[in-house]
């Protein structure tokens, strides 16, 4: 067992992914038909048509492009929180068909920080590691050991495993239900862990469509915060951080 280090890559995305978006505004305001839809999209007229997107609020185009992402190292805990985002498909390693003995897991920064509390635990996850082996083993007993009979065991004896259990999966999300991704979770007031993975996320799009995702990021680097009384108040350092400014 041991702490584990959140790993984000980016398996496959869109081709042309910019270029894809300005082709489907070109359809939707001027006159263009299929066959020619992407002629005399420059580099320059694609990013015009994307401005233009942008300062008409006209988001739909852009769900014509996605990403997929392989994602290691995040907690269960994580998974509950990502999969509320619905648009968007999700392949997770499986606990009823791979076995957890020794599992890596997720360290808190704030438990870390404490050596009482690192210590008590790292000493809890080691306790729940050796109670799922026996748990699995005293659900073999009387079998004939079969791949079938241990995907049973380990079927229920997943139940004693933790929130902070690391996981990994690979996600598919459009373009449109990112940057709704990256408002509600690249802000300071999410939750640490998956705070990380959306800056993480963001970065590795930026450099695919760096004008679609020019200003993604928490609500505060584009317009004023939507907490209201529960604001952070970081609105600059945020503008700092995702827009460079």
């Amino acid at each position: 067992m041991e702490k584990a280090t959140l790993k984000v890559r980016l398996i496959s995305h869109t081709p042309d992914a910019e270029k894809v978006i300005a082709s489907a505004a070109k359809l939707c305001y001027a006159r263009a038909d299929i066959d020619t839809v992407m002629d005399g999209l420059t580099p320059e007229k694609t990013e015009q048509f994307l401005e233009m997107l942008s300062s008409l609020g006209h988001e739909s185009p852009i769900e014509h492009i996605s990403f997929t992402f392989g994602i290691e190292n995040v907690s269960r805990a994580l998974l509950a929180q990502i999969t509320r985002h619905r648009i968007a498909s999700f392949s997770v390693q499986s606990q009823r068909y791979v076995a957890e003995d020794g599992f890596d897991f997720i360290l808190p920064p704030a438990i870390e920080a404490n050596e009482q509390a690192k210590a008590l635990y790292i000493e809890t996850m080691e306790e729940l590691s050796r109670r799922y082996t026996a748990l699995t083993d005293l659900l073999m007993e009387g079998t004939e050991g079969a791949t079938a009979d241990k995907k049973k065991a380990i079927e229920d004896a997943r139940f004693v495993l933790p929130n902070g259990c690391t996981t990994k999966m690979m996600v598919t999300m459009n373009a449109r239900s990112l940057l709704n991704f990256f408002r509600l979770r690249c802000c300071s007031r999410a939750q640490w862990e998956i705070r990380e993975l959306a800056t993480q996320m963001l970065e590795l799009v930026k450099e695919i469509c760096p004008t679609v995702f020019r200003y993604a990021g928490p609500p505060c680097v584009k317009g004023g915060c939507p907490e209201g009384k529960m604001t952070c108040g970081k609105a600059k350092e945020m503008k700092a951080r995702f827009l460079g400014e």
